[in-house]
Order: structure tokens, then C-alpha cells, then sequence
């Protein structure tokens, strides 16, 4: 029984799962912080200097020009001073009598030196002011209000801000982002031989033909997917090994038990011959116990296999023995997604096996009943089978998954004769499949066993 994953921290579930998010996210995240920190000193100490440097110099231009027209007798003599100034320096100066200025000032977000730009025309100008950076193109227009009218300034933008202060940003984040496509790449033919790797444990973890791969990627890569191929190799040569020895013996048990069972036949019908019959047949039970323990799945192929079906196939056995079932199964008809499915990558006469050896056991030790529920969720499907019977101490649950182990309550037998391999042959089952049993203490009073196949 394997202990329950730690949940992640509020925070980690943030994070992106796969490694390739996360190297990724690593790689692009101090290139985004290096942008940001260089952009503002880059604003700060460079756009907003040379921007406030410039519109000084536009801001004492049009103070003048603003002391020259309020020093003007009438309208006809300050149109004439300012088409002789706007013709000297070079953009139109306009004024309007009984005229007033727009209070709101016009700058959008994107333009990231108007504000050093406009805060340094209200410092400079102390009449009441209006900039609006938008309103003409390539131009600031510029309002002064004076105590006789309105006097209008269009000095053009490369007078008053650097130009194409985001052509350095622009370039920053072009190069970058093709440095990260490019890194990406290279990150993408490191990232593939690990998820070859995890897939490979994976299929194997789940007693699946593993996908042939080749050690590739960096040199730790390379180490851990040579070990894996070596363990790999060595438990299925230990694998083949056990299951040879163990058939081996069963094999050259059943000679001399055949041999006794023909004397048997040929006795009379006395006590003796039947106690002795009882006994034969005992250790055939155990002898066959045996062999299915030592054969487990390997010679068995997977295939697609209807979970429910077997289960309904293991239920039905049960009932015409006798045993009262009371099974709670999904209804294939209902199902409305794949979550709701029960057909997995299974060795189906595995699975039998060890869904019937289960209920076997909570049928032969319960109390006469036995609950079986079938569940599918998103990433598993988990079958629970419980019982009314007298139950396993807690202190015997982490032992009774022992081949051979015998409990108090005797719970831990194989249906058949006590070979105490019904439980064993259940979890090497979920465990080759890559899932999990978990024993626990049923509502019933009895024993609850619940088996997870993952999809």
C-alpha cells in the first residue's frame, strides 16, 4: 500500500506542471525582469533628462513669446508679432481673444516621455497651461492663457522629446524574444529524452510494453536512462527467474499428487480414503494458488478491457455460489465523457484474478454480505469491496499483502486452502498495472478494500 501524495502548496499550483513550462519559465523569467529594470533606468535617467532638457529650452521660448504679445496694444499689432516670430523659429504661433484653455491634458499611456515633457512645461510657465500631445501630428500643441486671450504654440515633437524613444525598446524585445525561440528549441531537444524516460517508466510501471528509447540528452540524462534500462532488465530477469522456480516446484508437486489421487481412486470408501481425498484436493487448491502466483501477468498482453464488465463477470460467478453480492456499478448507457468510462490498458485475466480473489475473501470471511461500488473519475477508476464480517486488526493490514502471511482472522487466505496468496496476488496484480490497495475498516464493521487502476 503506497502512502497518499502530498499536496501542493497554495502557491506551487500556480506553477506549470510539465518541465518544459517550467525550465522555460526559468529561462524567460529573468530576461522579462532584465527588460523591466533596464526600461526604467533607461526612462528615468536618459528619456526623462534629455525630454526635460529639451522642453526648457521650447518652455523660455514661449515665455518670452508670451511677455511679448501681453505687452502688444491691440489685436492687429499681435498678429503681426507673431507671424515674425513663427517665422524665426520655425512652428505657427497663433492667439485668440476671449478665448480659454481645456483644462484636461492629453497624454496616453504609450507615450512614456509626455509626462516628464508636460510637468516640465507647467514648472516653467507660470501662466495656466494646457498640453495636449495628441492633437496634432508630430507636434505638441501648447495653450498659454494670458490675461488678454489665448496664446496657441505648436513646437514640434524632435524639439521637445528624443525621437523614437522605443526604438531601443523595440529592439530590446525583438532580440529577445528571438534568443527565447531559440533557446526554447535547444531547451525542447533536452526537455524530450527525460519525458521518454517518464514515459518509459510509466508504461512499465503499469506492466505495459515499455516504448523502445535510446539514452540521449545531457550526460546526467544519459546516466539516468541507462539505469533505468538496467533495472528495467534486472527485474524482469528476477521476474522470469521466480516464475520458473515457482512453476517448477508447483509442476513437481502435481507428479506425486496425481500419483495419490489414482491410489485414492482405487481404495474403498472407508473415512480414511475421504480424509485423505480432502487433503489431495487441498493441495491442489495450494498447489494452484502457487502457480498463479508465480505465473502473475507476464505472458499476458494488454489489451483494452472493460473494467465493469469484469467486475460484473466476478459478481455473477459469486452469486451462483451462493454468496450474497450487492454491487453498485455505473451504467454504461449514462455515460456522458470519457471520465465516466471504465474501459482501461488491462491484462483482463489478471484483473480476474484478483478482483475475484477479493471478493472471495470478503464473501468466505464476512458476515454473509459483501458491497462492491465501481467509481470513475477523470484519472482512475477505484472498485471497493467490503464485508460485514469481523474485519483486520489495523496493526495486520501492512502484513497481510505478505505472501504466506496469516492473521489473526485468517483473512489474508486464498479461498481455496489457505495458502495465504490472495491478498499477494491482488496487489503484485494492482501493482503491475500501476495501481494501488488500500485496506481499511468498512461502516460495515468488516474489512474495506479499495483498488485504484489509474488511467
Amino acid at each position: 500500500m503506497t502512502e497518499p501524495r502530498p499536496r501542493p502548496k497554495r502557491w506551487q499550483r500556480f506553477l506549470p506542471k510539465g518541465l518544459f513550462a517550467r525550465a522555460f519559465l526559468i529561462l524567460i523569467a529573468p530576461v522579462v525582469i532584465l527588460q523591466i529594470v533596464v526600461t526604467l533606468v533607461f526612462i528615468q535617467r536618459h528619456l526623462d533628462g534629455v525630454t526635460r532638457q529639451m522642453s526648457e529650452t521650447v518652455a523660455m521660448e514661449l515665455r518670452s513669446f508670451a511677455a511679448i504679445v501681453e505687452s502688444q496694444p491691440d489685436i492687429a499689432s499681435i498678429e503681426r508679432t507673431l507671424v515674425g516670430l513663427s517665422d524665426g523659429i520655425g512652428y505657427p504661433l497663433s492667439f485668440a481673444e476671449d478665448d480659454y484653455i481645456d483644462p484636461q491634458i492629453r497624454r496616453p499611456f504609450y507615450r512614456i516621455a509626455a509626462r516628464a515633457l508636460i510637468e516640465t512645461m507647467q514648472s516653467s510657465i507660470e501662466q495656466p497651461i494646457s498640453v495636449d500631445t495628441e492633437r496634432v501630428r508630430k507636434a505638441i500643441d501648447v495653450k498659454i492663457q494670458l490675461t488678454n486671450g489665448v496664446l496657441t504654440a505648436q513646437p514640434p515633437e524632435r524639439r521637445m522629446m528624443s525621437a523614437n524613444p522605443h526604438f531601443l525598446l523595440v529592439w530590446m524585445a525583438a532580440v529577445s524574444v528571438f534568443l527565447l525561440v531559440i533557446a526554447s528549441l535547444f531547451l525542447r531537444n533536452q526537455v524530450r529524452p527525460i519525458k521518454q524516460l517518464a514515459a518509459a517508466a510509466e508504461a512499465f510501471g503499469k506492466g505495459q510494453p515499455a516504448p523502445s528509447f535510446k539514452p540521449a540528452g545531457a550526460e546526467e540524462v544519459r546516466r539516468a536512462a541507462s539505469a533505468f534500462l538496467t533495472m528495467r532488465n534486472r527485474i524482469e530477469r528476477q521476474i522470469a527467474q521466480r516464475t520458473l522456480m515457482l512453476s517448477g516446484v508447483s509442476h513437481d508437486l502435481r507428479t506425486p499428487l496425481t500419483r495419490m489421487r489414482l491410489a485414492l481412486a482405487m481404495m474403498d470408501d472407508d473415512p480414511d480414503a475421504a480424509l485423505l481425498r480432502r487433503d489431495v484436493d487441498e493441495m491442489e487448491r495450494m498447489v494452484d494458488g502457487f502457480l498463479a502466483f508465480a505465473r502473475g501477468q507476464e505472458a499476458e498482453e494488454v489489451t483494452p478491457t472493460d473494467l465493469r464488465a469484469v467486475l460484473e463477470d466476478v459478481i455473477e460467478s459469486e452469486r451462483r455460489l451462493g454468496h450474497e453480492i450487492i454491487s453498485a456499478l455505473p451504467d454504461p448507457a449514462a455515460s456522458r465523457s470519457e471520465a465516466d468510462e471504465t474501459t482501461l490498458s488491462l491484462r483482463r485475466d489478471a484483473v480476474h484474478r484478483c478482483l475475484r480473489n477479493l471478493i472471495e475473501n470478503a464473501a468466505k470471511y464476512g458476515g454473509g454480505k459483501v458491497w462492491v461500488t465501481l467509481d470513475a473519475e477523470p484519472r482512475r477508476v477505484t472498485i471497493t469491496i467490503e464485508d460485514d464480517g469481523p474485519g483486520v486488526p489495523e496493526a495486520q493490514r501492512e502484513d497481510i499483502v505478505r505472501p504466506f502471511f496469516r492473521g489473526d482472522a485468517a483473512r489474508n487466505q486464498d479461498s481455496g486452502g489457505g495458502s495465504g496468496l490472495g491478498f499477494s496476488i491482488a496487489m503484485d496484480v494492482m501493482r503491475a498495472h500501476g495501481g494501488d490497495m488500500v485496506l481499511s475498516e468498512s461502516a460495515h464493521g468488516g474489512l474495506l478494500v479499495r483498488v485504484h487502476f489509474p488511467r
